[in-house]
């Protein structure tokens, strides 16, 4: 429900009015804080993949009298929303659990307005990992198994079409927890990126 490698919406400059979405919402955590952020006349939409937790977000939003949101079922890769119909898309360590990243941030691309802008907090390797890493299920649920080389990463972002993609802050792990096999080799970004 919490679960993150950052606060996307602390590093978005979201400003009065915008039309956000949040990919991979959870509970709406980052949801509820962007909507803060953009007041009455903004509006941000929360799209998750699993219906239990958009029950439970709109749940929270009706309970806390959030009336500039809503959340809505639906897959990254295939965004139930408009072509241009958003001003930036934020998104919580997400991304590297889709199986096709470049179709995720060509949907991104598309329901962006022109100029628009993307803020994403999500894991990537330096390195290669291990075959047994990227086929064990507690990995792949940790957000580490799905994750991308951090060059190749930045380049799918290009290759969807965004222009100045840009890592604007990195934390490499090496947490004893990781192992011998990980430690040094996952690092959380955020990257920063506009549409043309």
């Amino acid at each position: 429900m919490g679960l993150g490698c950052g606060n996307p919406t602390a590093l978005a400059d979201l400003r009065e009015g915008e039309i956000v979405l949040d990919l991979g919402s959870g509970a709406g955590v980052d949801v509820f804080l962007a909507a803060n952020k953009v007041g009455s006349k903004g509006h941000v939409f929360g799209i998750d993949m699993t219906e239990e937790m958009v029950k439970r977000a709109n749940k929270i939003a009706k309970k806390y009298g959030y009336e500039n949101v809503e959340f809505k079922l639906g897959e990254i890769e295939n965004l139930p929303l408009g072509d241009n119909s958003v001003d930036v898309i934020i998104s919580n360590c997400v991304i590297n659990l889709s199986p096709d990243k470049l179709r995720t941030y060509r949907e991104a691309y598309r329901v962006l307005k022109p100029g628009g802008r993307i803020l994403i907090s999500d894991l990537v390797t330096e390195g290669k990992l291990p075959e047994s890493i990227r086929k064990n299920f507690e990995a792949w649920a940790g957000c580490v198994a799905g994750a991308l080389e951090k060059k190749e990463y930045l380049d799918t972002i290009k290759k969807a079409g965004f222009r100045d993609v840009k890592i604007i802050s990195q934390n490499t792990f090496h947490e004893p927890e990781l192992n011998d096999t990980l430690a040094g080799k996952i690092t959380s970004v955020k990257v920063k990126a506009n549409k043309s």
